[in-house]
């Protein structure tokens, strides 16, 4: 394909997303299968501008006075990628392009006015009702953490130390220059790839296959680090999924003790026993919700329960960018109530002198000290601790601890640690 047809391609791509509301992978997928004569470096050049077109659209519409799918597509080439103009309007004007520059948009692309006067949304990317969201928590730094949110993503890996360590890892990665992490020493990091590039191939190193590393987020690494030694413990995920952070206590456990993977949502339990046969678990007993009382016999008996609450995902953003251009009002208030349910139930697992961790990859405090608060208030039993791990330069001023791409290079998450007294 030539650049014309990709940059039309992308703005087709955009319209999917809004007009038909569909999430952005599944969009560009469909893409993808209608697109047959697109190659391997066609569709990581259409992904990336989508991708980078979503991230910056506030922004980019500010700059080009212009909210439209095609002044994203091409102010992102232009501001973002930094195309010239020349190639920029050759571009749009060849067949299968997006048809010619007009005068306006010339005067834009070329002299186009920045930031500075842009309201704080706008700066930050992210829809005006989530100001006053943003702003109790980062204050007037919100822009700026909003910026950060809508920057590009690295991989990050952990190291399975049931079968590696960061030695070999770092070895078997090498064709992708991988650095270590400095927050946490089973961390590596694969940085972000150029924007019409496609992401390194990771997961097809042998090595993955035999379970010496997992893909997860630097922060999410570090939420589950915050659980100390686990060894010889009883632990419970409460809210397992896919069974990334279940796999991190595994580790943490050295197949020591016993370990219970547990979701409400059954289908998200399905990769979890395959999973950890790759990554050499040997005492986890996943515990399905399909069975009528399946975690009958736990009440009381936890020296751990980990929830990694459902929540509205703004910490992810850098990674699903069209999540913020989604997100309601509706749906933040439904995430709310079903943290709060979660909360209350994964609780009765505790025992006396066992701590409860509240996980979310959420930025937002109605998600987080809010429900804490609440579930405080509800249950006397428990009280707050510091969430001490590899991160505690990130703690706040009430021993929470939370991470943000701005100031600690990972995706948003917050961590509360809660310990039951009686």
């Amino acid at each position: 394909m030539r650049d014309g047809g990709r940059l039309a391609a992308a703005i087709a791509v955009l319209y999917d997303i809004d007009g038909l509301h569909k999430p952005a992978r599944m969009a560009l997928k469909t893409w993808g299968e209608s697109a047959r004569y697109a190659g391997a470096k066609d569709r990581a050049f259409v992904s990336g501008l989508v991708l980078d077109a979503l991230r910056r659209r506030r922004s980019l519409a500010w700059r080009m006075a212009d909210d439209s799918h095609r002044a994203a597509v091409l102010a992102a080439v232009r501001f973002l990628w930094g195309w010239s103009l020349e190639r920029l309007t050759a571009a749009a004007g060849e067949l299968h392009g997006p048809g010619a520059v007009t005068e306006g948009e010339a005067g834009r692309l070329e002299l186009a006015e920045g930031l500075d006067g842009a309201p704080a949304p706008v700066r930050g990317d992210y829809p005006d009702w989530l100001d006053s969201s943003l702003s109790r928590v980062f204050g007037d730094d919100r822009a700026a953490e909003g910026e950060a949110l809508a920057a590009r993503a690295p991989m990050d890996l952990r190291v399975n130390t049931l079968k590696a360590d960061i030695d070999k890892v770092m070895k078997a990665l090498a064709p992708f220059d991988p650095t270590r992490c400095d927050l946490l020493a089973t961390a590596v990091r694969i940085a972000a790839p150029a924007a019409s590039e496609r992401a390194a191939p990771a997961e097809t190193a042998p090595e993955f296959e035999k379970g010496w590393f997992e893909v997860q987020d630097l922060g999410s690494q570090i939420a589950a680090a915050c659980a100390g030694d686990l060894r010889g413990g009883q632990v419970l995920d409460f809210c397992a999924g896919g069974g990334g952070k279940t796999l991190s206590l595994a580790a943490a456990m050295a197949n020591k003790g016993q370990l219970y993977a547990y979701d409400s949502d059954a289908r998200r339990l399905t990769d979890t026993v395959r999973r950890a046969q790759r990554a050499g678990v040997r005492n986890l007993q996943v515990r399905s919700p399909i069975h009528p009382n399946a975690l009958e016999g736990l009440e009381g008996r936890m020296d751990l329960v980990f929830v990694d609450a459902p929540c509205t995902g703004s910490g992810t953003w850098r990674r699903h960018p069209d999540a913020k251009w989604r997100l309601t009002a509706q749906q933040l208030a439904r995430r709310v109530e079903e943290q709060g349910a979660v909360l209350g139930q994964a609780a009765a697992f505790v025992k006396p002198g066992g701590r409860l961790i509240y996980v979310t990859c959420s930025v937002f405090a109605e998600e987080n000290e809010d429900r804490i608060d609440a579930f405080l208030a509800a249950s006397p039993a428990f009280a707050a601790a510091p969430a001490s791990g590899p991160a505690d330069a990130f703690l706040t001023p009430r021993g929470f601890l939370r991470l943000t791409p701005r100031t600690a290079g990972t995706d948003g998450f917050f961590v509360a640690v809660l310990r039951r007294e009686a």
